[in-house]
């Protein structure tokens, strides 16, 4: 399992007339946290893209526990809880707020595509190799 903490501030322009965070919001968080777990490994999205890969998402599921609100800190939880196989790549999320308080859980899946091709390709084995050493018992 491979995991990594990031700190968010909610911004201003990130709330509703509600004084809550936007739901749409969530899904940019979420991509900060697998930015941040793919960078941990020693990649960027710039490099995975001019080695040909392309990561969009297939799949993104949220569950909203509690709100929050502009100016507080975000503590975001990314999680591989598996070494991911064949073309997708699956992340779990938590997100809670300072006082400890589960605001969201959520799951983004991404798949593998080749960017010449633009068809669904096997996760490089450069990017399985990077991981590997996080799963091992």
């Amino acid at each position: 399992m491979i995991s990594t903490k990031s700190h968010i501030r909610v911004r201003y322009a990130e709330t509703d007339q509600m004084g809550f965070v936007y739901y749409g919001v969530y899904a940019q968080y979420y991509e900060i946290g697998r930015v941040e777990l793919i960078r941990q490994l020693g990649f960027s999205y710039k490099e995975m893209e001019s080695r040909g890969i392309w990561l969009p998402v297939r799949n993104f599921n949220i569950e909203y526990l509690n709100p929050a609100y502009y100016d507080e800190v975000l503590t975001l939880t990314t999680t591989l809880h598996e070494l991911p196989k064949g073309i997708r790549i699956p992340f779990t999320y938590t997100l809670h707020n300072a006082q400890n308080v589960c605001l969201n859980t959520g799951f983004v899946e991404l798949a593998c595509i080749n960017s010449v091709t633009k068809k669904p390709c096997k996760i490089p084995h450069w990017f399985v190799q990077a991981l590997e050493p996080h799963f091992k018992l």
